[in-house]
């Protein structure tokens, strides 16, 4: 059976583009910490999907077996692997000479580019018309965007 799941790596990458959006510029490195803001972010909410999917499929009064947590860890890893593209775009920004606002529009951009991605290749696995495929990548641009407008109207 092929997996047509791309739910995490969807929400990984909304998840990152809502942590580049919302950080500031602040410290001596502020491209390391954004690095580090991203990637730990990505593994504390991949932590608690985890520890949610977990409990929420718990029987009362049984264990978890070391099966069981690795298939949901596993299953929900795509959070953490979909911040490492915008974290790399941020890594590298200083090698282009971007200055911090622009990496983070760089980040930003690549963030909800590999969302779009992501939702339509889930959903063309799926076997989606192209029409659904159409709106799997609309809905989920419109939803990166938002974001996107967000930091825009801050300033920040």
């Amino acid at each position: 059976m092929r997996r047509t799941d791309s739910a995490g790596a969807v929400y990984g990458s909304l998840l990152a583009t809502s942590v580049v959006a919302t950080a500031g510029t602040s410290g001596e490195y502020p491209r390391l910490q954004l690095v580090v803001l991203l990637i730990v972010t990505g593994l504390v909410f991949w932590a608690t999907h985890v520890y949610a999917q977990l409990a929420g499929e718990r029987l009362v009064g049984e264990p978890w077996s070391r099966h069981e947590i690795r298939r949901v860890a596993l299953h929900e890893w795509p959070i953490v692997e979909a911040a490492a593209l915008p974290a790399a775009a941020v890594a590298l920004s200083g090698v282009l000479g971007l200055d911090y606002a622009a990496t983070a529009w760089l980040a930003m951009g690549v963030a909800v580019s590999q969302q779009v991605v992501w939702a339509c290749l889930g959903a063309a696995r799926a076997g989606a018309t192209r029409g659904q495929l159409a709106t799997e990548g609309v809905v989920n641009l419109v939803l990166g965007l938002v974001l996107v407008a967000t930091k825009a109207a801050l300033k920040h």
